[in-house]
């Protein structure tokens, strides 16, 4: 049971902090605010009004009383006293009756609270407005052939009090709110901020701009991620560094190799091992220049249409077709987004005669889904060719004139800026290579 209420709440409930602090805020001061309406209305405005509006009626009963006696001097006396004392203007309309048609309203206290107390009096001898005009009340009471009206201020059956009160009530919960919403920002901001440090790290951003604000909680929380995003950065740096290091080392050992293979008399078996020496040194070449863009590069804005379209001129025109809605434009680094398209590229020709590359944009991101015509490959091998030097010993493998590093730094690219790469049956019958970047 309270995991389901726990579950609908969640539901209705916003998901931002702010919104749910104000919540937490302001839930109480309305409930609190609409108690005491509640009860001054039930206990105060309904009891004055009750007592104001049954006056009235003993009053109108006095004159109605007299307007039947057969002492016209007391008529002509008790009428001039009312609209002396009384401020009721008093009118008979002789040889009429009463309206048909009601007039009062049915949800209005006023109106409610004055046909309660005329029908035990007047039975339903009497009609009566409070809409027509914006400071009196139109009663109209049928004696015989005669009707007797009466208009009287509305100040006499509903208390004046009653919009003071609800200004005063309303006035200080509005400004209660609005200091609550100020503190509430300063107070939050912080945390956004924090937030959104967090999301741009995870996304491989460089954070220069992080500083502690708000509650001691929320800078202790601040300075731990920042130390914390100084070492994982520190452990990165040492690593690229070392094996650029040892990348670079491999260097000269291979070129002795190459040497030693060209002055050497078997030909073939030479011929053979600089070729693999050839990968070797590839998979080095491959690797620095990756490692050296991946720490050197920053974010800027790229156009991912005129990205796309500077990476296919590198290519033959009759091998490729491009479908291209422009005017997608993200936040990356711009040579390593170009450099895991081609990885992508090059396997689709490496292993079919025509690639096709689309471009569209989707609810926060941009999609680039590029198709080949090759053979493809099963299934169960989507995520093991994202393995480092992975190989697929069929009729296709997405390292054939590589070292099975292409895909893997595809992917180590486009997850490091946030995004996500997907591998799917083509509708050329070959390879699907989805690619998903954040704006």
């Amino acid at each position: 049971m309270s995991f389901g209420l726990n579950s609908l709440l969640k539901k209705f409930l916003p998901k931002k902090l702010f919104y749910r602090a104000l919540i937490i805020v302001a839930a109480p001061i309305i409930l609190l605010q609409i108690t005491i309406s509640i009860v001054f209305f039930d206990s105060v405005w309904i009891k004055a009004n009750k007592g104001m509006t049954r006056s009235l009626v003993s009053e109108v009963k006095t004159l109605f009383d007299a307007y039947k006696s057969e002492d016209y001097s007391e008529k002509g006396f008790l009428t001039n006293l009312y609209k002396k004392n009384f401020d009721f203007v008093i009118n008979i309309n002789k040889d009429e009756s009463i309206p048909k048609t009601k007039s009062d309203r049915r949800f209005s206290p006023m109106d409610r609270s004055l046909r309660r107390e005329l029908k035990p009096v007047f039975g339903n001898n009497f009609w009566f407005d409070t809409v027509t005009y914006i400071d009196l009340v139109d009663l109209r009471i049928q004696s015989g052939k005669e009707v007797i009206q009466v208009f009287f201020p509305k100040s006499k059956i509903a208390p004046s009090s009653v919009r003071i009160f609800v200004l005063w009530i309303t006035l200080p919960s509005i400004i209660l709110i609005l200091i609550a919403i100020l503190f509430l920002r300063n107070q939050t901001r912080p945390i956004v901020k924090l937030s959104k440090a967090a999301e741009r790290f995870g996304r491989g951003e460089r954070i220069d701009d992080l500083r502690p604000s708000g509650s001691s909680e929320i800078r202790k929380a601040t300075l731990e991620f920042d130390k914390m995003m100084k070492r994982i950065n520190k452990h990165l740096n040492q690593r690229s560094e070392m094996l650029s290091g040892i990348s670079h080392d491999l260097r000269t050992p291979l070129t002795r190799l190459k040497l030693q293979l060209a002055m050497s008399d078997k030909k073939d078996r030479a011929k053979k091992m600089a070729s693999d020496i050839d990968e070797m040194e590839k998979m080095l070449n491959d690797y620095l220049q990756y490692a050296k863009s991946q720490s050197e590069e920053d974010y800027i804005q790229i156009d991912m249409g005129i990205l796309i379209k500077d990476i296919l001129q590198n290519f033959d025109k009759s091998k490729y077709e491009f479908l291209n809605v422009n005017n997608i434009f993200i936040n990356g680094r711009k040579n390593l987004i170009k450099r895991s398209i081609v990885n992508v590229l090059e396997n689709g020709l490496s292993y079919g005669n025509k690639i096709y590359i689309e471009l569209k944009k989707t609810v926060g991101n941009v999609v680039i889904t590029i198709h080949d015509d090759g053979p493809g490959i099963p299934k169960k091998e989507y995520e093991n060719v994202f393995k480092p030097f992975y190989r697929i010993d069929k009729s296709r493998s997405l390292n054939r004139s590589g070292v099975g590093l292409g895909l893997s730094i595809a992917q180590d690219i486009v997850k490091s800026h946030g995004g996500n790469i997907v591998l799917s049956e083509s509708k050329y019958k070959g390879l699907a290579v989805k690619i998903s970047l954040p704006f």
